[in-house]
């Protein structure tokens, strides 16, 4: 587990997603939550309200939620009488968070960088902010935690307002992150992110045919 000179702990991109999207969803669909794999995989990739867009499997979505319960950020439920084991979050008791500060956070580890204005507008269905000044607000109160959970960025040439972005990844990915929103692209998007989950999905199969060879060997020695 890699962690930041502050101590803080650093969640990889699929890491994070996962943790978005099961905040996000118990906001937007309550009925539905805590969440099934399939439901959770069909968020990670979901098309809209996401920067970068991703395709992660199955397998790699589980073994996401398998490192993130180790860490105590997911409960993993299973309900008397229920085949299918649910996936809860647990930020909210981990950071000491209200809804507000819940949603800023949310939104930014969906959608990449954002103003201010931009967090407002996106996050009208997690939380409804009467003003800018009041998601400023929230995003001053994850600034100063510590470990800080968000930092404000300097104002990039050309614009009015600043941009904010979490600092969950690191604050390596983040520079990363904004260089590539300089330049107009996504670092963690497009190439690089379908590349990471390719190679994660590789990983596993080789995984499966070591699994399987082990398996094929036992059996073998049973007729010799």
């Amino acid at each position: 587990m890699e962690e930041t000179p502050d101590g803080a702990e650093v969640l990889d991109p699929f890491e994070i997603r996962v943790l978005a999207v099961l905040a996000e969803k118990e906001a937007l669909t309550p009925d539905n939550y805590p969440l099934s794999l399939n439901a959770l995989v069909n968020g990670c990739n979901q098309l809209s309200s996401r920067d970068p867009v991703m395709a992660l499997s199955e397998e790699a979505v589980a073994e996401v939620l398998q490192r993130l319960m180790q860490r105590k950020y997911v409960n993993g439920i299973t309900q008397a009488g229920a085949r299918v084991t649910k996936y809860e979050h647990r930020m909210r008791i981990k950071w000491s968070l209200e809804q507000d500060k819940l949603a800023v956070l949310t939104i930014l580890m969906l959608r990449g960088l954002q103003t201010a204005g931009e967090i407002r507008t996106r996050s009208g269905r997690l939380h409804e902010f009467k003003s800018v000044a009041d998601v400023e607000q929230a995003l001053q109160f994850l600034i100063d935690k510590y470990p800080p959970l968000v930092s404000k960025l300097p104002l990039a040439p050309g614009t009015k307002e600043p941009r904010y972005g979490q600092l969950l990844g690191g604050e390596e990915a983040l520079a990363r992150e904004e260089t590539a929103a300089s330049l107009g692209g996504s670092v963690s998007g497009g190439q690089g992110t379908r590349i990471g989950a390719l190679e994660q999905e590789v990983a596993q199969l080789r995984r499966q045919v070591d699994d399987l060879t082990a398996q094929f060997a036992e059996f073998r020695k049973q007729f010799e």
